[in-house]
């Protein structure tokens, strides 16, 4: 077993566990952490990139088992919060689905790269920097109370983080708000998308790149990098949520931009950190 690697997986874990709920790209991160640690082959890196963000949307089905069970049995007993949630969370999954299946490989043949991502945070974090300076006004407190209008355009933003450095938690989150979703509920709503999503992604992903991973060695890296940003999501979900209560964004817009920057002057002056 080689242990420089999974020590690798395990620092890739950790910053998918920290980053996947945070408006700040985790599959950025991980590219840019990917490179910069020199981790595994290209084709090997890319599919882990993708699959262990199911270890993190993990920690979300474990520490809301309850809402999320209420929400999938409310779409049959007729639970009115539960019906809506359940049935919003299905109306917002189709047009990332629709779009990722039809195009998700071209996206990441050609825009997983440090240039993509620099741009994708900049961007993203001017966004949020205006949200914050213009909050429209709130008209759905909780995560229950979002209609399936809400949904679906929020579905539609989703398709964004498509390009790597967009954050798929940023844009909906923010795309959320930007439609009077409480910040707590936004996040929350977040949450709950990513779980089709992100297991859909990993999951194709690996059906498709499956026999990249030739040794069992491969599959003991693959899913213990998996564990270790399990492990970190569910630490973090409860340390954010109780964060947006009482805070804005602007950290994270301020952290996009600067990170951003950074990337751009790395990548065209061809400076190494080592």
């Amino acid at each position: 077993m080689d242990l420089l690697l999974l020590l690798k997986a395990a620092i890739m874990g950790v910053v998918e566990g920290i980053t996947e709920f945070l408006p700040i790209s985790s599959t950025g991160h991980l590219i840019l952490a990917s490179e910069l640690m020199n981790f595994w082959s290209k084709e090997k890196s890319d599919v882990f990139v993708v699959a262990i963000q199911i270890g993190a949307i993990a920690a979300v089905i474990y520490e809301y088992w309850a809402r999320l069970w209420g929400a999938a049995t409310g779409m049959f007993t007729g639970e009115e919060k539960g019906r809506r949630l359940g049935f919003g969370l299905i109306l917002a999954s189709i047009p990332i689905v629709l779009v990722g299946l039809t195009f998700g490989q071209t996206v990441k043949d050609f825009l997983f790269n440090n240039i993509a991502v620099a741009m994708g945070l900049i961007i993203g974090g001017l966004i949020i920097m205006w949200i914050e300076k213009h909050p429209p006004q709130i008209k759905a407190k909780e995560v229950e109370d979002l209609t399936y209008k809400d949904a679906i355009w929020i579905g539609l933003i989703q398709v964004l983080s498509l390009i790597p450095g967009t954050s798929r938690s940023g844009a909906t989150i923010i795309g959320a708000m930007f439609l009077g979703v409480s910040r707590k509920a936004a996040t929350e709503f977040s949450f709950f998308l990513g779980i089709p999503v992100i297991i859909g992604a990993g999951l194709l992903d690996l059906y498709h790149n499956y026999k990249i991973f030739t040794t069992t060695e491969d599959w003991v890296i693959l899913g213990f990098g998996t564990l270790v940003s399990f492990i970190s999501a569910l630490v973090l979900i409860r340390a954010l949520v109780a964060y947006v209560a009482r805070r804005d964004f602007m950290v994270f817009a301020w952290y996009r931009i600067f990170s951003g920057l950074l990337i751009l002057l790395f990548a065209f002056t061809g400076w190494k950190l080592w």
